[in-house]
């Protein structure tokens, strides 16, 4: 291996500081019978043999409070190697060791935490046998660095494989406890072939979209920033709190003067107007969550973002069928992919934040032309309840009808709407088919326990804007024609594409069903390699935020 790696300085452990200057030769001058010498590969499996007892007795916990992560399957590989070191021999690091620290040391290359494999124990030792001969002859610290490396080891292992993103109810993945084999397959894959790199490369996703933002975030850590920035958690709990590290954040992006401190509550606002204004936002002098996101918008904070988007990757199954609808909610573009192709995309409208379009996977199984809108009850109570209140004539102008548990149509002036709330609203209230009907010419229906679905719009113009989170959950399609087209590709006897727009010329209302069911994949994914570089998209509902200070708070990337 290579000796003139750099090491970053660290400083020296208790417990390492112990094992550098221990002697671990002293001999009784005046013992007739002395113990035979032991070899140093005898002593390093003795400290071998030592730690994963400890390890065992302490459920994972070396001395100096290490945690090994997978103290079973250390345990077993040791004691089938009678204790003999995996990643060294005769105190040199063998050729697998090193193509193993060189992976933890280029971790952030996909997207890791370097740290979260022992990277500074394991690089201090490297440090210790490179510059001081007598620390190589120490065989504590052989047998400590051969245990860290096989847990760092497996846990890249479960970290490529599975990420380290919990799996929730829409996870399409089976193996939420990765089982034995897998991690000891990979490490007799790595003995066998010395070969991390391609080891490693075996267990991730087989996805275009992972390979291309992974491929990109070499460029973007060429030249990313990672200065330290302060972090503002927000909705805050603390408001003193909040505002000295806000003060902290304007000072680091040079808004703020040397001489600015302990702002008051109108130089704040005065401060918040300027930057509102350098960044496009409009001008209130308040906080808000976009605002905020752009403050924490450094490039530590995009390779969080980007850390998490290739773990989504990993909440996915294997492989997906070969024709899919994929509807990707913060770029608000929705594809059809078959045979790894794409067919088409279409711009989308999506759940407003407080609506949000939830995620989840369906299959489209009919669509329906010139639908009628069943108003959900949120947004009966929330929206329109107030008006028809005030004036019954809304519902005329809306051109909404009410209707009870036996669809018979009521007149909306007999009902004393005062009496009406929550706990009692036995009626429904449908919006007749049109073009002024909210859900546009067409409707595809898909399977889901939210009440969501695809469909046009009467509000044509919003699929012009960049940002369009206005949905009350439900997603609407712009090019619905070519989805419904592509529906019934295959039956075109049946379903001639010049029907449909028949159909939709003389405003008749259709059900159509009997083609192939396509199934609908609707994700979160807030940054994607794109145009030769890394496209990131609003965090609309705020989930990337989330996910960041759960898992990767106080994370450090080298």
């Amino acid at each position: 291996m290579s000796h003139n790696r750099k090491f970053p300085l660290i400083r020296l452990s208790p417990f390492v500081f112990v094992l550098l200057v221990a002697c671990r030769n002293n001999k009784n001058s005046g013992d007739k019978n002395p113990l035979p010498v032991m070899t140093m590969a005898e002593r390093v499996s003795e400290e071998l043999e030592k730690n994963v007892n400890q390890i065992k007795k302490s459920k994972g916990e070396l001395n100096d409070s290490a945690i090994i992560q997978y103290p079973d399957i250390t345990d077993s590989l040791y004691e089938n190697s009678h204790y003999q070191p995996l990643w060294s021999m005769d105190s040199h690091w063998l050729p697998l060791e090193d193509s193993l620290f060189n992976f933890i040391e280029g971790s952030k290359m996909y997207g890791l935490f370097p740290n979260d494999y022992h990277y500074r124990t394991l690089a201090f030792i490297h440090r210790v046998f490179l510059a001081d001969s007598l620390g190589k002859k120490n065989a504590a610290l052989w047998a400590r660095a051969d245990i860290l490396l096989t847990d760092a080891f497996f846990r890249l292992v479960k970290d490529i494989k599975q990420g380290r993103l919990q799996y929730d109810s829409v996870t399409l993945r089976t193996d939420t406890i990765l089982k034995r084999k897998i991690f000891i397959n990979a490490f007799t894959s790595a003995k066998q072939s010395g070969d991390i790199i391609s080891v490693m490369h075996a267990l991730e996703p087989r996805y275009k979209g992972y390979d291309s933002l992974k491929t990109y975030l070499s460029r973007f850590l060429s030249k990313a920033d990672f200065k330290p920035c302060t972090y503002l958690s927000y909705p805050y709990k603390d408001s003193v709190f909040f505002f000295k590290q806000l003060e902290k954040r304007l000072h680091e992006l040079n808004e703020l003067t040397p001489d600015m401190n302990n702002l008051d509550t109108i130089a704040f606002a005065r401060i918040i107007k300027k930057y509102q204004k350098e960044q496009g936002f409009k001008v209130t002098g308040k906080l808000s969550d976009p605002l905020v996101d752009q403050l924490n918008n450094t490039d530590w904070e995009k390779f969080n973002r980007i850390a998490i988007n290739l773990d989504r990757y990993k909440l996915l199954p294997d492989t997906l069928p070969r024709t899919y609808l994929w509807v990707n909610l913060p770029s608000f573009m929705l594809r059809v992919m078959n045979n790894d192709t794409l067919v088409f995309q279409s711009r989308v409208i999506a759940g407003e934040p407080q609506t949000r379009t939830p995620v989840l996977t369906s299959e489209i199984y009919n669509f329906i032309t010139y639908p009628q809108w069943t108003v959900p009850y949120s947004v009966i109570f929330k929206e329109m309840l107030p008006k028809i209140r005030e004036n019954v004539a809304f519902l005329d102008k809306e051109n909404l009808m009410v209707v009870d548990k036996n669809d018979s149509v009521l007149d909306p002036h007999t009902i004393n709407w005062k009496k009406l709330n929550k706990e009692h609203f036995p009626y429904l209230i449908k919006q007749r088919e049109g073009d002024n009907n909210s859900l546009g010419v067409i409707k595809f229906n898909f399977r889901n326990k939210y009440s969501v679905y695809m469909h046009d719009t009467n509000v044509r113009w919003l699929f012009g804007k960049s940002s369009r989170a206005f949905s009350h959950g439900c997603v609407r399609v712009k090019e619905w024609e070519k989805l419904a087209d592509f529906l019934i590709r295959n039956d075109t006897l049946k379903y001639h594409p010049d029907s449909l727009r028949a159909w939709i010329g003389r405003q008749e209302k259709h059900t159509v069903t009997g083609f192939t069911k396509l199934p609908v994949y609707i994700r979160y994914f807030t940054c994607e390699g794109k145009d030769g570089g890394i496209k990131f998209y609003n965090d609309i509902y705020e989930e990337d935020r989330y996910l960041r200070e759960k898992y990767f708070d106080n994370k450090t990337v080298d």
